[in-house]
């Protein structure tokens, strides 16, 4: 239910592609192969055209909505829009909770993740894909010291709020990303943002960078930027005007070693280069009494909260 107790209803739900390229292919071999369930083996045949670097995204407009730019929300490296969707252990995400509040919403899968699809490798794609281990999420997500096969083994950091007995459900959602596709997905986030227009971007991770970076290229279209943890951040040049920035920031950084601190690092340098053309806003949740968030606030059990004080500043 809304807050005014009427629910939540659509005017519509939609999905559509931006961006994309098509690549040429020439001199593959034909394969015979069944294509279907007990089929009998049939020419499959790559040479020719094939469509790569297109970006998926799903639509939700209200029927009334009460704000008028919508939020879109991007995800963030080797993950897809399900992290906005729903929580690991089931509540609500943040797309409902801005549904909710009154926008309309826009959740993407970017290039090479989720419904956005690959490319042939290497004829397109020129490396190999990097695939994420339990292990390096458990440590990388900042939500334990200690990770291992057996759940009742893993140690998790003390007062932490990922819901760690959903950490095997939560590693379902992983897809594989592949490194220096940054100019590629960065054209198909331009492309989104020339047909929606003025919007707001909440992004995570890697997909936070992305968003800052898109804010310089449409500084008029984009409303106001959150970058949720954010990993890599834009090199810094002069701008006339940029829309305000607001960082968000969970715990146990610097217990976690150099990986993240270096990338807070690296983002407050970048937000303090911006400050005479744009307003920047923190917030550190443990240092504003919200401790334990992980890496990943929008899934963590007090993901309501942080949702509140994200919109808080989006409202203010």
């Amino acid at each position: 239910m809304n807050p005014q107790g009427n629910g939540i209803f659509l005017k519509s739900m939609n999905s559509f592609f931006v961006g994309g390229a098509t690549a040429v292919l020439e001199g593959l071999p034909v394969e015979y192969r069944s294509m279907v369930l007990n089929g009998s083996p049939r020419e499959v045949n790559p040479n020719g055209e094939q469509v790569y670097g297109q970006m998926y995204v799903q639509e939700y407009r209200l029927a009334q909505p009460r704000h008028a730019d919508p939020v879109l929300l991007w995800h963030g490296g080797g993950m897809t829009g399900c992290t906005w969707e729903t929580t690991p252990d089931g509540r609500d995400g943040w797309l409902w909770k801005f549904l909710d509040a009154g926008y309309d919403v826009l959740v993407s899968d970017a290039v090479e993740r989720g419904r956005s699809s690959w490319a042939r490798f290497p004829q397109v794609y020129r490396e190999s894909p990097v695939f994420r281990t339990k292990r390096e999420a458990w440590t990388t997500f900042r939500i334990g010291p200690v990770y291992d096969p057996d759940p009742p083994q893993r140690k998790a950091y003390p007062g932490q709020q990922f819901p760690t007995a959903a950490f095997d459900a939560f590693a379902n959602q992983w897809v594989p990303r592949w490194p220096g596709h940054e100019s590629m997905i960065l054209a198909a986030y331009e492309a989104l943002i020339d047909r929606v227009g003025h919007c707001h971007i909440v992004a995570h991770s890697q997909g936070a960078g992305f968003a800052a970076e898109i804010a310089r290229r449409r500084p008029q279209a984009v409303r106001r930027v959150v970058g949720v943890e954010p990993g890599g951040m834009p090199q810094a040049a002069p701008i006339e005007a940029l829309p305000p920035h607001l960082v968000v920031w969970g715990d146990f950084i610097e217990a976690s070693g150099s990986h993240w601190v270096g990338y807070r690092q690296q983002a407050e340098r970048y937000l303090d280069s911006i400050r005479g053309c744009a307003g920047v806003s923190v917030l550190d949740l443990p240092a504003n009494g919200v401790a334990g968030n992980s890496h990943l606030p929008m899934m963590d059990r007090n993901s309501d909260e942080v949702f509140q004080r994200v919109l808080k500043w989006l409202q203010s």
